[in-house]
């Protein structure tokens, strides 16, 4: 690919430090990857945010998808990249690591900027989701779903009262090849694009209000069987109380973005050629958004259990890119199915005519570790931890050369038996997902 090796090109390998000074000590946020940091170029003294990620296939993935997306002015611009060593102070040794300068986002997250301006008016909210739903659109003609759209991606420019909003964070982005439709109808099982779009929609819906359309009364760490039915069956209200003020073209498009069968879901053009991002009406009511906002707790659950919906569906992925072991057309293995060849004392034998066949029991393993972490099940007499550790197992005995699984495991606390601490499920599931498509990416190209 020419984007690949333009990439490849443009990521110096000499020492950030030569141009800048990294600040360690004040961070931006954090995704999955780490914490964002400020640093400051030596020659000019303007300010950049550092994302910082091990230098492995699916980082360079990230950058590539990025730089192809920020050419808009609605996309968070990477300034350059380099590859270096850094050694944290938790380490042994330095580790190869991407480090990614980006242009600094002073206005900060979506919800903070909306709970500091207390006259939040749905006009604004109108044009908060234009420019989101534009960037949206320039990623999807390059054929690339975001897939993690949420309300701390989206980031102002600075503090005025028309500061830009911009996209960030393509962490999960993925170039759609078409095949992966399912025919499925529900939100956990559509095209990447559509996830986007019903994205866009949950995010409307909290602007406006202050409250997700989908919630449940007992939250847990998994998204429970009531939040599932209603997210599946698009069930969800305009109360009177938050919503009697707001325009009837709020509420239509977003019905027509949580709409269940994405057939019948708003297109992106659609979204753009709504009345409600065109209106010349004032839209100057103030939102009760703003006032709910205010309580960082009320925050922290919309934006856990919206991340929640996010990695199901992109776990659900996983179901569609990768062949079950029984429908592989692999003459090996037919061949081997007819001589009745057995695995020796539960342990398959490492030969060159198994390799096909020991590639996909070790990723049929690893996807039911993160099974075990969305949708729990204990068999009589285990609970789910005894049953996490013992599908973990089974999959790091698969798995025992790939680093980025070693990795993940000491993080996790991981003593070859089992977890000796509580375990993030959802980031455990995340990052297995990761390993999965990075040993596919690797498997294929051998």
């Amino acid at each position: 690919m020419s984007e690949e090796s333009d990439m490849e090109k443009a990521i110096k390998e000499t020492s950030i430090l030569e141009e800048y000074n990294i600040n360690w000590t004040q961070k931006l946020g954090a995704g999955i990857s780490g914490p964002v940091r400020v640093c400051v170029k030596k020659s000019t003294q303007e300010r950049f945010a550092l994302k910082i990620l091990f230098d492995r296939p699916k980082a360079r993935n990230e950058v590539r998808l990025h730089m192809m997306c920020a050419t808009h002015p609605n996309i968070v611009q990477i300034i350059e990249v380099f590859a270096n060593s850094v050694q944290f102070p938790h380490e042994s040794s330095p580790r190869a690591r991407l480090l990614i300068v980006m242009e600094m986002m002073e206005g900060g997250e979506l919800f903070h900027r909306i709970s500091q301006h207390r006259h939040f008016t749905e006009k604004q909210a109108s044009q908060v989701t234009k420019q989101a739903t534009l960037a949206l659109q320039h990623c999807h003609l390059l054929n690339i779903a975001h897939r993690d759209l949420k309300p701390e991606n989206l980031l102002f420019k600075d503090n005025s009262l028309d500061a830009p909003v911009k996209l960030c964070d393509f962490g999960f982005a993925k170039i759609d090849q078409g095949d992966l439709m399912t025919p499925q109808f529900t939100p956990y099982y559509v095209a990447p694009q559509s996830c986007d779009l019903w994205s866009l929609g949950v995010i409307i819906y909290v602007m406006l209000c202050g409250y997700p359309p989908f919630y449940s009364k007992h939250h847990s760490r998994t998204i429970p069987k009531d939040m599932r039915r209603k997210i599946m069956t698009g069930s969800f209200e305009f109360p009177e109380e938050e919503w009697s003020q707001i325009s009837e073209m709020a509420k239509d498009v977003v019905r027509k973005l949580l709409k269940v069968k994405p057939e019948e879901r708003l297109t992106i053009e659609g979204v753009l050629d709504h009345p409600w991002l065109n209106s010349t009406e004032a839209l100057d009511n103030v939102l009760p958004s703003a006032q709910l906002m205010m309580d960082k707790a009320v925050v922290a659950g919309i934006q856990q259990a919206h991340a929640e919906q996010l990695a199901n569906m992109r776990i659900q992925d996983l179901k569609v890119s990768l062949k079950p072991l029984h429908s592989v057309n692999n003459p090996i293995l037919r061949k081997r199915k007819l001589l009745g060849t057995k695995p020796k004392d539960g342990v398959y034998i490492h030969d060159r005519e198994n390799g096909a066949e020991d590639s996909n029991v070790a990723l049929e393993k690893l996807r039911d570790v993160i099974a075990q972490c969305i949708l729990p099940q204990a068999g009589k007499g285990e609970n789910e931890d005894e049953k996490l550790n013992e599908v973990m197992q089974e999959a790091w005995k698969y798995n025992r050369e790939c680093k980025l699984l070693r990795d993940t495991l000491q993080s996790f606390s991981w003593n070859g038996r089992g977890f000796t601490d509580k375990v993030d499920r959802l980031k455990l599931a995340e990052i297995v997902k990761q390993v999965i498509e990075e040993q596919t990416m690797s498997h294929e190209s051998q």
